[in-house]
């Protein structure tokens, strides 16, 4: 028997904000939330709208509400299919080793589950290292790519997040790292503030050693080589203060038929910094390949 959800208050204690998200996870069990259970592991999704498939899968070190923008404004268009990675959200924390085909694999699990043939795949960071795989090895059931970020190599930094995640730790590490992939001023803004304590509030669900593990994985994988054999129609977009800036040009100039935009004043989470420009850039894409409807879902 599980005890009812006391209301919510403001947090005013680190031990009143774990108790809140105990008292979620429970509420969740109880009304049954989404999951699939691909490679023995509990992938939370959320879906939006009706349509034809847009899966979106979010960046370190954020979960699915980084897409919230997106999710909102597709949904109208779209069935979008919001994942929590592995090691975020409500999603299991694995704390040993496994590689990024795995955690592709987790999406595919999910796509199985909602009987998705046929889909959009949007990715940011890890995410867009996940949607490139995807792209690369299934080129029959994704009919679009948006990589935000775009690396096709081993991520930069690895050694320091894992270090930052595992040593430091998350209380400590994840608000910092959060304020790296902004532009320098957005985490000063009201916006940002509000933005970036959402993720931040969430640790209690974290563990550093399991993102350490996303880090290696990441790490560990470069596509580099198979790029150009891409067949699916790709957009690659990076903020101009992106840290990935660089590799996404790379990764979009040895994709066949790639494009690639720079959406100004925004860093590595471009998709929740200025969301209208993002969204342009993705409505301008899909409709250039007669993917985008004509109008919203009646």
């Amino acid at each position: 028997m599980f005890k009812p959800i006391k209301p919510f208050k403001p947090f005013k204690r680190n031990s009143q904000r774990i108790e809140h998200f105990e008292q979620l996870e429970r509420f969740e069990q109880l009304t049954a939330m989404p999951y699939s259970t691909a490679n023995s592991i509990k992938i939370y999704y959320e879906v939006c709208g009706e349509g034809f498939p847009f899966v979106m899968i979010h960046a370190n070190p954020f979960d699915h509400n980084l897409w919230m923008h997106q999710v909102a404004h597709f949904s109208t268009y779209f069935k979008v299919i919001a994942v929590d990675i592995r090691g975020y959200g409500r999603s299991d924390k694995p704390m040993t080793p496994f590689s990024l085909r795995e955690m592709a694999d987790d999406v595919l699990g999910v796509c199985r589950d909602e009987d998705i043939e046929e889909a959009i795949l949007g990715g940011v960071s890890v995410g867009s290292g996940m949607a490139l795989l995807l792209g690369l090895d299934h080129p029959e059931m994704f009919k679009a790519l948006i990589l935000v970020g775009g690396n096709s190599g081993g991520a930069g930094s690895i050694d320091d997040r894992i270090h930052g995640y595992t040593k430091i730790g998350v209380e400590k590490y994840h608000i910092q790292h959060l304020k790296e992939l902004v532009a320098p001023d957005f985490p000063e803004t009201k916006l940002g503030k509000y933005l970036l304590n959402t993720f931040v509030e969430r640790d209690p669900w974290l563990n550093g050693e399991s993102i350490g593990q996303i880090f290696r994985a990441r790490g560990g994988t470069d596509m580099t080589p198979r790029l150009e054999s891409m067949k699916v129609p790709t957009l690659v977009i990076n903020g101009e203060y992106d840290n990935s800036l660089k590799a996404g040009q790379c990764t979009a100039a040895l994709i066949p038929g790639a494009v690639h935009r720079i959406l100004p004043k925004t860093g590595h989470a471009c998709c929740i910094e200025d969301p209208a420009g993002f969204d342009e850039f993705v409505i301008e894409f899909l409709q250039s390949h007669g993917l985008m409807p004509a109008g919203p879902n009646p």
